[in-house]
């Protein structure tokens, strides 16, 4: 299938501006006659779901929460990019673009990433105007700080809880929009299955993880903003709730998934302590602002961090990174980080883990001031490991945390499937191989207030704004299916729980698809996915039935489409013979233990496109075309 993007003709700076004028627009009467489907409530999709119904379509909102305030970008901490050049600093949007496709390693479309340096200027004047309480200079002005691959200040945030600020400005304005009538707000809802007509998106199938319900809910256009995977490596930073269901069921009737190996790794979070963890904890990337990095010089020192003096210490990420010291890109920290351990220099009793220092900026600036700028994380760290961060060093180790993958969309955010949508994290289309710190908000809410409102309405104008029912027969067909798969899941009574072979999957996918990847080692984990994934459908241990709350029942099937997933990502790794950004081939590396890249072979997009249960997925290219910025070795010395 050839994959056409539809990046708009002109220059670069003119391409947004011109698709707008471009699209189709749908007249103020006819939009009350369209109904929308928004999956998912967190920043991309609350945002999404507000921006139509205030331009009048008729929305339906499914998360499966128990209300949007629980989505998971609530726990973003640091902050939100925005190219306002507040600071004087040189910053411009333009710059914001550079550093993105940089930090990406050049393995993102020109198009869509310059469109979200655009528009974020426009996203915090949205949220100001929500009242969300930004921090702010002395003289009243918005604040910023500095984040990883960037030598700028655009980060805008509110101490370390700026998602579930930006989170609460989102849902007033969906709220406001539910009290009007405009968006029907479905909780406690999965949704289970895409529903086809005609090859055109034309609804969904929900349990109702309550009293375990099969519904059916049709509509002209539906948009998935369902977050991403990171939790096929079953420990990650990501809430336990967070899976790719909804994605890959909509990968299995048509959508192309793009990238699906390109993951990140946050190298700023508290380490693994034991085996009864269910998830990791992230500390804000914002921390190494003020943070100095470092470990012992020698092997195996395990003295108190205070009684190691400076001759003794290495501040590897300032010694190797000098331009951008302990800010470097979140790929290049957690590869770092990995070789001082893997050199016998961690730190903690594992071993596994590096020091977060903030002893310097306390000297010079006094504990009151760093508390202003950081002092709920500090006190979560606290919490969490029994360790006071003003007199200690944290300990810190890379872990997963978001994934760069996911569907693949055009420039007006449109999958492979007419009619169907992918906003945020789930889709693939703006960090390339390496997303930078702060940048996921911002993608959320440009695709959610800005982008999503235009495009969809170009698909909408095409479209007969007919009623549409539930009654064709592709509906009966899909709820069929789910109902089959669900009660195959819960006839299977074998021994090991979905979280036994969750587990199993996570360390799979972290020891041979992680933070490093060789095809050795690739080629075995493809075989151990398949060899667990026929265990799971002999041998997964369900209770209780559909027809109530069943948490079992929900994990089953979100771990049923996480192992098939993990082969695809296994695949994608394998395939890409080169290193970039967050996929670290060891056979691909600079003597300098840097990523990589071939961009003679591999300058690509991998979209790949299901043709079967079993059936090996047959890959689709998108050419990357770099006219506005030169492809060089990354180099943040």
């Amino acid at each position: 299938m050839t994959l056409d993007s539809k990046i708009p003709e002109g220059p670069l700076a003119e391409k947004w501006d011109n698709h707008k004028f471009n699209v189709k627009l749908v007249n103020p009467a006819n939009k009350r006659k369209y109904d929308i489907i928004v999956v998912g409530t967190g920043l991309a999709g609350a945002s999404a779901a507000a921006s139509l119904a205030e331009l009048g379509y008729n929305v339906k909102a499914f998360t499966y929460h128990d209300s949007p305030r629980r989505a998971h970008s609530i726990a973003a901490q640091g902050g939100i990019n925005a190219a306002k050049n507040y600071q004087n600093d040189g910053d411009s949007v333009f710059r914001l673009f550079y550093d993105t496709i940089k930090g990406g390693d050049y393995r993102a479309r020109e198009a869509n990433v310059y469109r979200l340096a655009q528009v974020s200027v426009n996203i915090i004047d949205q949220c100001v105007a929500q009242g969300v309480p930004f921090a702010r200079e002395y003289g009243g002005l918005l604040a910023n700080r500095s984040f990883g691959g960037a030598q700028v200040s655009r980060t805008f945030y509110a101490r370390g809880q700026t998602g579930q600020q930006l989170l609460l400005g989102a849902y007033s304005a969906l709220s406001r929009q539910v009290a009007y009538g405009k968006v029907k707000m479905y909780t406690r809802s999965e949704m289970l299955d895409l529903v086809v007509v005609d090859g055109q998106a034309r609804g969904i199938i929900t349990r109702n993880l309550i009293t375990g319900e099969i519904q059916t809910h049709a509509a002209h256009a539906v948009v998935l903003a369902t977050g991403g995977y990171g939790n096929v490596f079953y420990l990650s930073t990501n809430a336990k709730y967070c899976n790719v269901t909804a994605s890959w069921r909509a990968h299995k009737k048509g959508a192309f998934f793009a990238n699906p190996c390109f993951t990140q790794i946050h190298p700023t979070c508290i380490p693994v302590s034991g085996d009864y963890q269910s998830k990791l904890t992230l500390m804000s990337e914002s921390l190494r602002n003020d943070g100095r990095v470092w470990v012992p010089k020698a092997k195996g020192d395990k003295r108190d961090p205070r009684q190691i003096p400076e001759e003794e210490r290495d501040y590897f990420l300032e010694r190797k990174y000098p331009a951008f010291g302990n800010l470097v890109p979140r790929d290049v920290a957690s590869r770092n980080a990995k070789l001082m351990c893997d050199e016998g220099r961690g730190v903690g009793t594992t071993g596994l883990a590096v020091y977060l220092d903030f002893g310097d900026v306390i000297k010079r600036e006094g504990a009151d001031k760093v508390s202003q700028k950081y002092g709920n994380l500090f006190e979560m760290y606290e919490k969490i490991t029994g360790e006071n961060p003003y007199e200690l060093p944290m300990r810190i180790y890379p872990a997963v945390h978001y994934t760069m993958g996911g569907l693949w969309v055009d420039y007006n955010l449109q999958t492979t499937i007419p009619g169907l949508y992918a906003t945020g994290e789930c889709n693939f289309s703006d960090h390339g191989a390496n997303r930078l710190g702060a940048s996921a908000l911002m993608q959320g809410l440009a695709d959610g207030y800005f982008v999503i409102p235009y495009t969809i309405g170009d698909y909408l104008a095409k479209t007969p704004p007919v009623p549409v029912t539930t009654q064709h027969p592709a509906f009966a067909e899909a709820e069929a299916f789910v109902r089959q798969r669900t009660e195959k899941l819960l006839s299977i009574k074998g021994n090991r729980t979905p979280n036994e072979f969750h587990k199993a999957l996570g360390h799979i996918m972290w020891e041979y698809c992680g933070m490093a990847r060789n095809a050795e080692g690739l080629q075995h984990a493809k075989r151990e996915i398949q060899k667990l994934r026929q265990e799971f459908w002999q041998d997964v241990k369900l209770t209780g039935t559909n027809e109530e709350l069943n948490q079992m029942l929900e994990n089953a099937g979100r771990v049923a489409d996480f192992l098939e997933l993990g082969e695809l990502m296994v695949d994608d790794a394998l395939h890409r013979n080169e290193s970039c950004g967050g996929h670290f081939r060891e056979e691909y590396q600079t003597p300098e233990n840097e990523a990589l890249r071939d961009d003679e072979n591999f300058a690509y997009v991998a979209a790949w496109e299901y043709t079967g249960d079993n059936q090996p997925e047959r890959l689709n290219k998108e050419e990357l075309e770099f006219e506005n910025v030169k492809l060089t070795q990354r180099s943040y010395k």
